[in-house]
């Protein structure tokens, strides 16, 4: 029996069906294996290329088999869609990747290393206590207004809320002892926030990529942090604009005949850290309609012609194309004189 020179690995908790071909394209392997046999399978094996659907435990498995001596390549999965024939089962998936690894069109997911993966582990951490957070307040507000006690909108006023609620004799005694535990819940969670923040600001101030991107106005620590642990080398696109398309800024073609047709923007790619980049636009253009900032006459024509939730996707768009220039040059990002840096 020949060995394979190409394998398509699909994966799942314990279960790993594997497609492979010879040097003539013939299928010499077909197979499930179980965790531990797929391990001792490929222990054994020389050096082969294996393609693997980007997905949850994926960059596992890639240095685990890139340790072993083979070229590993990750695949998103919405690309392996466009070659599983028929059906859809892990034989089908294990093929369709086999398929797809050949093309010279082919984009792949670079692997990431045990320390950037912390670092992502950093930030979705604390996303989730944004969000728990942000129920926890919405929880408390209608709760109070239950009861008439309404505070002002804001993050910022929720503490006071709460301080007034607490202070309030005439509620029932249950009532007082339920918003007593929210309230603790509530500053429990601000207290792990606050010890995740101040991880992040470290790593923050310590990458050196994170603080040059740090420099355009709009893109805070956490844009920065965000471009620099999740974005792919930027020598992997060809132009800034290439970077947008990858973040999902650009919009979507469905040009026919010669028909020009774009319609909004196509919100591939990851999805917190485009809506991050369009919320420090929006903080951006808030600091301009108060008089605090001149814009640029580029920026100032598109206010007068757009409404204000395109023009901040249009400034998220540049904040992409300027973090992949100062990526690519190692340079930070110089303000104009007199006028909004954008």
């Amino acid at each position: 029996m020949n060995l394979p020179i190409r394998i398509g690995m699909d994966t799942s908790k314990s279960v790993f069906q594997l497609h492979g071909v010879d040097e003539s394209e013939v299928v010499v392997v077909r197979r499930q294996f179980r965790r531990a046999e797929m391990i001792r399978y490929f222990e054994r094996l020389p050096p082969v290329l294996v393609a693997i659907e980007s997905c949850g435990s994926s960059h596992h498995w890639a240095r685990l088999l890139q340790s072993f001596g083979h070229e590993v390549k990750l695949i998103p999965p919405q690309y392996v869609k466009a070659y599983v024939k028929r059906g859809k089962n892990d034989a089908a998936d294990a093929e369709a990747l086999c398929e797809a690894v050949t093309r010279p069109s082919m984009r792949f997911v670079p692997v990431k290393s045990k320390e950037q993966q912390a670092a992502c582990m950093l930030m979705t951490v604390r996303e989730r206590l944004v969000s728990v957070k942000s129920q926890l307040s919405n929880a408390f507000r209608s709760y109070a207004a239950e009861f008439g006690i309404v505070g002002p909108a804001g993050r910022q006023n929720v503490t006071a809320l709460i301080k007034r609620v607490l202070e309030n004799d005439s509620l029932p005694e249950m009532a007082r002892d339920l918003f007593r535990l929210q309230a603790e819940e509530y500053a429990a969670v601000e207290a792990r926030l606050a010890k995740i923040e101040a991880k992040l600001m470290k790593w923050h101030r310590e990458d050196d990529v994170s603080r040059r991107i740090a420099t355009i106005p709009g893109v805070g620590p956490i844009g920065s942090s965000m471009l620099s642990m999740k974005a792919p080398p930027p020598e992997t696109f060809r132009s800034g604009r290439d970077f947008a398309a990858w973040l999902g800024l650009t919009p979507k073609d469905h040009s026919t005949g010669g028909r020009q047709r774009h319609d909004g923007i196509t919100k591939a790619g990851d999805s917190v850290l485009r809506s991050t980049l369009i919320v420090g636009a929006t903080a951006l253009l808030r600091h301009i309609r108060k008089g605090r900032h001149k814009p640029t006459p580029w920026l100032a024509s598109l206010l007068e012609r757009k409404p204000p939730k395109l023009v901040a996707v249009a400034l998220a768009n540049k904040f992409a194309r300027i973090a992949w220039r100062l990526m690519i040059s190692g340079g930070v990002y110089n303000r104009p004189a007199a006028a909004m840096p954008i």
